[in-house]
C-alpha cells in the first residue's frame, strides 16, 4: 500500500481521517504529531495510544519546540505581537514549523501523500497547503474534512459506524495546544454573541489569593521568573504558564479577518504569552526611545500579520527579525506584576537602562537638564509652522 503521513492531534478531525484514509482510500497510514511544546509526556503517550487504537501502521512524535521558540516565539515577544491587540497568534504561528517537521518525516519514510484534518473554512488549510507546496511540491496533499465538507456530527457518526468509542461530549470543542497558548473552538465561537463556557477551557481557576510575579529579561529574552533561572527560555515560559493559568489569566475571544476573507472567531487561553508580552512591552517603554517604539510597532504589526497569513518564508520576515533583534540591546531588567483571578496588573520595572532615571528631570515635578527660558524658546520655534499657517489662512484654525 502507498504511504500517507497524517498530521495527527488525536482530536475528532484527525481521528476521522485515520478511518477514512484506511477504509475509503486504502492507504498505509503513518500518523505524526508535531509537538510545539503544549503537551506533557503523558498527553503525548495518550495521543500515541489513540492513534494505534484507530489503526495506524506507525505513530511518531516530532518535537519542534526549540525550533519554534528560536525562530518565532522570541520574535513575537520582541515585537509584543497581539493580533488585533488581542490574540498572541497561539496557533497560527506554529503551523509552519509543524508543516516542516511533517515534510521531513514524510521524506524519511518515503510517503507519497501528506494528509491533514483542516476544514475548508479556516486558516490552517492555507498554512499547511502553502508550506507543503513550497517545500515539498513532489508530495500530494489529501484533505478529507475539507473535500467532503463534513460537519462534526457527520464525523462522529462515521467513527461510530467503524466501532470507535470516545467521549463525544468532550470532542464538541476543538482544542489546539502549544507552548505559546491554546486555542478553543466550539459552537459558541460560531456565533457573535456568546462566550465559551468555563468548562471549555483546559485550565481551571485554582488560585484565588493575589500574588506577585517578577519576570527578568536579558536583551529581550526571559532570564528568570521570581528569581529562579532556567536552562532555557522555554522552561521559563512553562513556569509562567503554570503560575498564570492557575489564576485563569489570559482567556479571551478573538475576532479577526481570515486568510480566505471571512470573519472568524476563536477562544483561547494564553497566560504566559499575555503576561510576558505585557511585561516586555512595559520594560521597552522604559528603555527604548520614542522612535524605536514607533517603528517597532509598525514593523511588528506587519510581522504578525504576515505570520498569521502563512507568509513566514517571505524574505522580508528575516529583514524584520534583524531589526527586532537590534532593538533588544537595552531591553534588560525586571518587571513586577500582580496576579488576581482572571486578571493581572503591571506594577513597575527595575532596570539599569531605565530612561526615566536619566537625571535630566522628573516628569511633572522638576527640570534639571534645561531651564525655563530654554522651554520658552523651544516652544516659540515649535509653534512657528502653525503660527505661519494661521496668519496666512486667518480663521481656519478657530475652534467653535
Amino acid at each position: 500500500m502507498e504511504k500517507v503521513v497524517l498530521a495527527f492531534s488525536g482530536g475528532l478531525d484527525t481521528s476521522f481521517c485515520v478511518k477514512y484514509l484506511k477504509h475509503e482510500k486504502g492507504l498505509d497510514i503513518y500518523s505524526a504529531i508535531a509537538n510545539t511544546g503544549g503537551f506533557s509526556d503523558q498527553e503525548l503517550k495518550t495521543i500515541e495510544e489513540g492513534a494505534y487504537n484507530l489503526g495506524v501502521t506507525k505513530h511518531a512524535t516530532l518535537d519542534v519546540t526549540d525550533v519554534y521558540y528560536r525562530n518565532c516565539i522570541r520574535y513575537m515577544i520582541f515585537g509584543n505581537i497581539l493580533k488585533n491587540n488581542t490574540y498572541p497568534l497561539s496557533v497560527s504561528s506554529e503551523r509552519i514549523f509543524q508543516a516542516y517537521a511533517i515534510v521531513d518525516y514524510a521524506r524519511k519514510i518515503g510517503a507519497k501523500y501528506i494528509a491533514h484534518g483542516s476544514t475548508g473554512a479556516g486558516n490552517d488549510q492555507v498554512r499547511f497547503d502553502l508550506t507543503f507546496q513550497i517545500i515539498a511540491p513532489e508530495i500530494e496533499i489529501i484533505t478529507p474534512i475539507r473535500d467532503l465538507t463534513l460537519s462534526r456530527e457527520a464525523e462522529i457518526e462515521y467513527l461510530k459506524k467503524h466501532g470507535v468509542e470516545k467521549d463525544w461530549k468532550k470532542m464538541e470543542y476543538s482544542i489546539n495546544k502549544g507552548l505559546w497558548g491554546t486555542s478553543v473552538g466550539g459552537k459558541e465561537t460560531l456565533t457573535s454573541n456568546k462566550n465559551l463556557p468555563e468548562e471549555a477551557y483546559p485550565s481551571q481557576l485554582t488560585e484565588t489569593e493575589p500574588s506577585e510575579l517578577t519576570i527578568e529579561f536579558n536583551k529581550g529574552e526571559i532570564a528568570s521568573v521570581n528569581g529562579e533561572t532556567f536552562a532555557t527560555p522555554i522552561d521559563a515560559i512553562r513556569k509562567i504558564e503554570a503560575i498564570g493559568s492557575s489564576y485563569a489569566i489570559g482567556r479571551d475571544t478573538h475576532i479577526g479577518d481570515t486568510i480566505i476573507g471571512i470573519k472568524g472567531r476563536v477562544g483561547f487561553e494564553a497566560a504566559a504569552p499575555m503576561l510576558i508580552i505585557k511585561a516586555h512591552h512595559l520594560l521597552e517603554k522604559h528603555t527604548l526611545t520614542k522612535w524605536q517604539m514607533y517603528w517597532k510597532e509598525q514593523l511588528s504589526n506587519w510581522y504578525g500579520m504576515l505570520l498569521h497569513e502563512a507568509q513566514y518564508v517571505e524574505p522580508v520576515m528575516r529583514d524584520i527579525e534583524k531589526f527586532l533583534d537590534n532593538t533588544q540591546t537595552n531591553v534588560t531588567g525586571k518587571v513586577i506584576l500582580k496576579l488576581f483571578p482572571y486578571r493581572f496588573e503591571l506594577v513597575g520595572i527595575e532596570s539599569d537602562n531605565d530612561l526615566m532615571n536619566s537625571g535630566f528631570g522628573d516628569y511633572g515635578e522638576v527640570n534639571k537638564g534645561w531651564s525655563g527660558d530654554d522651554v520658552k524658546g523651544f516652544t516659540n520655534i515649535l509653534g512657528n509652522q502653525l503660527k505661519i499657517f494661521n496668519k496666512v489662512n486667518e480663521g481656519q484654525l478657530d475652534i467653535k
